[in-house]
């Protein structure tokens, strides 16, 4: 079952270095992300690079999940399996990645654009990667988890988006996931209040087309009801006063990809 657990601002600054390796790693990844190779590839690469930086991939054994990533493309909206799956021009894919450095926990997510893609797909990346903004603004202490739904929901349906609603963020740091559920919909004002100490995870999971889920006989793989696109962004946030604290950042990756593309 999972539990709530309030950090110390000591135990935030290691979530904090567990964090900022998942976003390293997810660099790693975006040096070598392009047409030609395999997601199998992006998972063996993440599994060493974790473990030579003393840490280990909380999601290898997770569960019985049997890899260090979570690798999703297209029509995958999370929980992929890494595969012989070799990435094209056009692609979305979706890598989670989540680390355990010195007992504590950081989980981030970024869906990365593979070559030119279509109009549809590009939209669908900038809406969902806002909504996770969007909802960050709201983590703040006072706040309740439905403003961080309400927040991402409004934003995504307005933009002729689904949410999905069978998957939601979470509390982190302590464990992988802890409570509170933090849904990517929900009312304004509903909900548990948020709190100095508490350290979610947001990461809103958005489709191209209708908000439904299936759910794969592999018991992990996640796709789109209608085989449209989905796109999945996620950070590790601390729950402050006035502004959220993010633990986790897409600097680097973006940094990566702006050599890679200039």
């Amino acid at each position: 079952m999972k539990k709530l657990y309030y950090k110390s601002l000591e135990e935030i600054e290691l979530i904090r270095e567990s964090s900022l390796l998942v976003s390293k790693t997810l660099a790693e990844v975006a040096k070598v992300i392009e047409p030609g190779i395999s997601t199998i590839r992006l998972d063996k690469l993440a599994y060493e690079f974790i473990k030579d930086h003393g840490a280990i991939p909380a999601f290898l054994n997770y569960g019985g999940f049997p890899y260090s990533l979570c690798i999703s493309p297209n029509d995958q909206v999370v929980h992929g399996f890494p595969s012989e799956y070799i990435i094209k021009e056009g692609d979305l894919i979706s890598v989670d990645c989540g680390v355990i450095l010195n007992k504590y926990f950081g989980d981030s997510a970024y869906t990365f654009s593979i070559g030119e893609i279509d109009a549809e797909r590009q939209k669908l990346v900038e809406v969902t990667k806002h909504c996770l903004n969007l909802g960050i603004e709201k983590a703040v202490v006072g706040m309740r988890v439905g403003d961080i739904g309400f927040a991402i929901q409004q934003y995504a349906e307005a933009n002729g988006f689904g949410v999905v609603r069978e998957l939601v963020g979470h509390g982190v740091g302590v464990a992988l996931h802890e409570k509170p559920d933090v849904p990517n919909y929900g009312k304004r004002g509903s909900g548990l209040k948020l709190e100095e100490g508490m350290v979610i995870a947001i990461e809103p999971m958005i489709n191209a087309g209708v908000a439904g889920v299936n759910f794969h006989s592999d018991g992990w793989t996640v796709t789109s009801k209608d085989n449209k696109p989905s796109a999945h962004f996620e950070h590790t946030i601390a729950i402050k006063r006035g502004q959220a604290e993010v633990l986790s950042t897409f600097s680097l990756i973006e940094e990566v990809l702006k050599q890679k593309y200039k």
